[in-house]
């Protein structure tokens, strides 16, 4: 099969351990933001100058690079806004993420040899939308999540614009992630990078005459989710969405910890070549399925991609508790069967664990030693400690480290 135009892996990086750990498993392009005017602002972010080393490291491995700034602005940022597009336009990246049409149009003066791709916050549900912004210079859309493959596959027969779309991670309850629950009860605008995630919390309806009686709604032991929805997981899907004329398959989770990432990109990035090496003869990998068990969830749906109402409800019976627990990342590939790990979550020697390396299904293994910076043995190794572990195996640098949890 012809691969020149093959189906993009975009993945997040909140930070710059998120960026090698993206780039290590396998993406094509990343995904990330300055300081400031972006709707993560908790995910950590990259300064100017780690903006720049980013993009670097980036373009030496040869993943792009697409910066986000897309929140809605009010006009006591204009000029910081004009600002940081000047600086962005200084370092090169591959593309901006933008939904304000202000500062659309303000990147287009300042940087206009800097691509833009509109952010899924601009709400884009139709052709005539898209030839809208196309006619203004946009080279990309993310299309809104409200979208069917159909409709999406619809878009790409009118435009000639590139479309972005999700195809794992958690799904905003609100229209295109546009919410107001988090502004009011909270004071954090949730479309300025300040959401506080109001939609996950439990709820119970009170009625006026009758306070303090709290009735339920339609709830389990765990309580009521009134808005609470499911994960999108589209990895049974994939020939479908590359049929759709999708250009660009992204993954959520700048907020979320490079467990979650490594495994996201690790897995899509299989079933995508498997997928261009034999589409005749596509399968789905029952390891790829058990490897998005491993990581924390609500449990999966399609969304909106197949207009099936019994996938954008919660289903309380699926929520996932991860069976694997990350407790370690190998930091260089070590001398023998010796390697270098930071501890992330407290280690024992005899500790079964799996490790997860760039292809293939992790692999079992035990930890037979446990030596400390002053080169002693020892039984355990504590959070945040920088030790040597011996193993049966040989594994490389930015490979992770689990150990399976009891249910």
């Amino acid at each position: 099969m012809n691969i020149k135009n093959k189906i993009e892996l975009l993945a997040p990086a909140g930070n710059f351990e998120k960026l090698e750990i993206a780039i290590n498993y396998g993406a094509n392009a990343v995904y990330l933001a300055g300081k400031d005017f972006s709707l993560r602002n908790f995910s950590g972010n990259f300064s100017h100058d780690e903006l720049e080393q980013a993009i670097k490291f980036a373009h030496a491995n040869k993943v792009k690079v697409y910066i986000a700034c897309n929140i809605y602005s009010r006009n006591s940022e204009q000029k910081a806004i004009a600002e940081h597009l000047k600086e962005l336009g200084a370092i090169g990246p591959d593309a901006l993420i933008i939904a304000d049409p202000g500062i659309f149009m303000e990147a287009r003066n300042l940087v206009p040899e800097i691509p833009v791709h509109l952010s899924t916050q601009a709400n884009t549900t139709n052709y005539k939308s898209v030839l809208f912004w196309e006619q203004l210079g946009i080279k990309r859309i993310n299309a809104a999540r409200e979208l069917s493959l159909q409709e999406i596959s619809e878009i790409g027969l009118h435009s000639e614009a590139e479309i972005e779309a999700f195809v794992h991670g958690a799904m905003c309850i609100s229209y295109s992630g546009r919410c107001l629950l988090s502004n009011f009860m909270t004071l954090r605008d949730s479309n300025r990078g300040l959401c506080s995630h109001p939609c996950r919390w439990k709820y119970s309806v009170v009625e006026e005459l009758r306070p303090g009686k709290y009735m339920p709604v339609a709830e389990d032991n765990r309580g009521t989710y009134i808005f609470n929805s499911s994960d999108l997981c589209m990895i049974e899907h994939i020939p479908e969405m590359i049929k759709a004329g999708i250009t660009s398959l992204k993954i959520e989770g700048r907020m979320k910890g490079i467990n979650y990432l490594a495994s996201t990109v690790k897995v899509y990035r299989e079933a995508i070549d498997r997928y261009y090496d034999n589409p005749d003869h596509y399968e789905v990998d029952d390891e790829w399925i058990k490897e998005l068990s491993y990581i924390n969830n609500r449990g999966y749906c399609t969304g909106f991609y197949f207009n099936d109402p019994e996938q954008i409800i919660p289903n309380y019976e699926r929520l996932q508790k991860p069976k694997h627990r990350f407790i370690a990342k190998i930091i260089n590939d070590g001398s023998g069967n010796y390697i270098s790990i930071e501890v992330r979550n407290k280690i024992f020697k005899g500790d079964e664990i799996s490790i997860l390396c760039k292809k293939g299904p992790a692999i079992s293994d035990k930890i037979r030693d446990i030596i400390d910076k002053d080169e002693k043995s020892q039984p355990f190794a504590q959070p945040g400690s920088i030790v040597k572990i011996l193993l049966n195996g040989q594994y490389s640098k930015n490979n992770l480290i689990r150990r399976k949890e009891s249910v």
